[in-house]
This record gives structure tokens, C-alpha cells and sequence, in this order.
């Protein structure tokens, strides 16, 4: 048998998991999210889709409670219910929302969002096709070193992508006139709520750099603007 047939088997396998994940993912938001109607909200996705040059921005609800924004990897932009809700209930102001809609924007133009189809769609097929190859060369031990290296991989990955789409949301909120503030309050609420709920952080936390990392990150951003208008 050709040394080479178990590695191109798991690399096939891999291929045909991640493309079954897409397709159940695609149908399951689809399935389970409506088109987001909410006058309040509009006014500002407006502001952001004429900075664009858009003519609108279609923002979608997905019906789920943990609180996460979403920009799947055909460029739909998807609030969860859990955090509209607590937008109706005035725990997040609409800019604070706009803020979260410009963050996976900017996953969206930024490309992380196809590429990130390997991390929240793709990720088991991956997985799958290391762990065969490594328990070949390593038995019994190989799968949990191909977990650990795909966790180590995908965490690095996502950090630089939150980081990315932090900044190009702040410049689009910046030029839309809504500004970086709310972005900022934002997080610090999200990272309170976590706090209040017993270290339940919510799921836009997830596999991202520490709140007051992002913050300073956009402070830095701020500065810059600053003195650029000054100069």
C-alpha cells in the first residue's frame, strides 16, 4: 500500500466533514433566523451602509439565547435573540448594537469570515484529518495532540481576527459619525455582565483577547485619529 494513502484518506475525509458542516450551518441559520425589522436599529444601520456606499446593511436574527453576533461565511450579518433582547430591554443602547453589526462587518471584509468557516463550521473536519494522521504516527496518544494543536491554532487565529474587526468597525463607526465610544461601553457591559452571572461569559467572549486589551487597542486607534485631524 502506498505510504501516502492513509494521509490523502484523512485529508479526503476532512474535506467532505467541513463541506457537510458549511451546508448544515448554512441551512440551520436559515432555518432558524428572520430578517431583523426594528426602526430603532435602522437608523443606525443607515448611517454605517451610507458610509459604505451601500444601500442598506440586512441584518438577520438568529433564534438562540446566548448573546453573539455572527457573520456567516456567505457575508449575512446575524444577531442572536438573546442580545436583541437585551437591547428591547434597554441593557444595550442601539449604538452599543450598531457596534456589534460593525464588528462582523468587519469579519465579512476583512475575509475572516470564509476563512473562519474552517473554525466554527470546518473545525471537526480538520480535527478528524489530524487526529488520523497523528494517530498513525503516535498511537493512542495522536488524537488528543491533534486536539490540542487545532485548539492552540484555532484561539491565535481568532484573537488576531477579534483584533482586526475591532479596528475596522471603529473606523466605520468613526466615519459614520456614531463613534467608538458606544464600542468601548459595550464591552465593558458584556464584560460585567459575565461578572454578574457567575462567570457565564457571554458567547461573543468566547476564543477573545481580554476586554481591557480590546479597549486599549481602540484608545491607541483613537489617538492616532487625533492627531492625524489635528495635524
Amino acid at each position: 500500500m502506498n505510504r501516502f494513502t492513509p494521509l490523502l484518506f484523512a485529508l479526503f475525509t476532512g474535506i467532505v466533514i467541513y463541506r457537510f458542516s458549511v451546508w448544515r450551518m448554512r441551512r440551520t441559520l436559515t432555518k432558524n433566523s428572520t430578517k431583523l425589522d426594528d426602526p430603532a436599529l435602522e437608523i443606525w444601520t443607515r448611517k454605517m451602509a451610507r458610509s459604505m456606499n451601500r444601500p442598506h446593511i440586512p441584518v438577520f436574527i438568529y433564534e438562540i439565547d446566548p448573546v453573539n453576533g455572527l457573520a456567516a461565511p456567505d457575508g449575512r450579518i446575524f444577531i442572536t435573540r438573546g442580545f436583541y433582547r437585551k437591547f428591547k430591554e434597554g441593557e444595550v443602547t442601539g449604538e452599543e448594537m450598531a457596534s456589534v453589526i460593525a464588528h462582523e462587518l468587519g469579519h465579512v471584509a476583512l475575509g475572516h469570515a470564509r476563512r473562519r468557516s474552517i473554525d466554527f463550521s470546518g473545525q471537526n473536519a480538520m480535527r478528524t484529518a489530524l487526529a488520523m494522521v497523528f494517530n498513525r504516527i503516535i498511537p493512542v496518544i495522536g488524537p488528543w495532540i491533534a486536539g490540542m494543536v487545532m485548539n492552540l491554532l484555532l484561539a491565535r487565529l481568532s484573537r488576531d481576527d477579534e483584533y482586526e474587526a475591532d479596528a475596522w468597525a471603529a473606523a466605520l463607526l468613526h466615519k459614520s459619525g456614531i463613534g467608538v465610544a458606544h464600542q468601548k461601553s459595550l464591552f465593558s457591559k458584556l464584560e460585567a455582565l459575565t461578572k454578574s452571572n457567575a462567570g457565564a461569559m457571554p458567547a461573543w467572549f468566547l476564543s477573545h483577547p481580554k476586554t481591557g486589551q480590546r479597549i486599549a487597542a481602540l484608545e491607541k486607534l483613537e489617538a492616532r485619529w487625533a492627531r492625524v485631524d489635528q495635524a
